[in-house]
């Protein structure tokens, strides 16, 4: 378990920069938790596989209200399809911070992963679905505009 919060931690770090600086928000992260069910914490949710020197995926799962502060956020008054603009923004950030996340533990620890494309689920009670058996760690995030979680599970 050690092992995996290690991992985490570059995940957390490249959540707080990227919706720092693409959309202004700012993130606490809360306590880390193991989740034990497959339903996401939030109404819109993007998940990335990661493959390479470990298998897994990363997903952040946004409440409406937070899902809708990152569109502003990112788009201004210039939103014209809220449910498009919102799939889209939640997809760019996922994929941002995974890749930040991923470029960091490369030039730390020397693990190589690679990213999929993001998958954005909406829907109130929505599941996820990570691949293997390895424990899924959860990271709350609590913002101004309303919650989220980071979801990571590395094999």
């Amino acid at each position: 378990m050690n092992d995996l919060i290690s991992l985490a931690k570059p995940f957390v770090q490249a959540t707080i920069n990227v919706l720092s600086s693409m959309t202004g928000l700012s993130a606490t992260p809360g306590t880390p938790y193991v989740k034990t069910t497959p339903q996401a914490e939030g109404d819109v949710s993007a998940i990335v596989g990661i493959t390479d020197a470990r298998n897994g995926a990363m997903a952040l799962s946004f409440s409406q209200s937070c899902a809708i502060a990152l569109v502003k956020g990112m788009l201004g008054d210039a939103i014209e399809d809220i449910l498009a603009d919102t799939r889209d923004a939640v997809g760019e950030l996922t994929n941002m911070i995974s890749g930040q996340a991923r470029a960091s533990l490369q030039s730390d620890m020397g693990i190589r992963l690679q990213g999929s494309t993001p998958s954005i689920v909406f829907g109130t009670n929505h599941t996820l679905t990570f691949p293997g058996e390895a424990p899924i760690i959860a990271i709350p995030f609590s913002t101004d505009y309303g919650n989220f979680t980071l979801e990571l599970c590395l094999q």
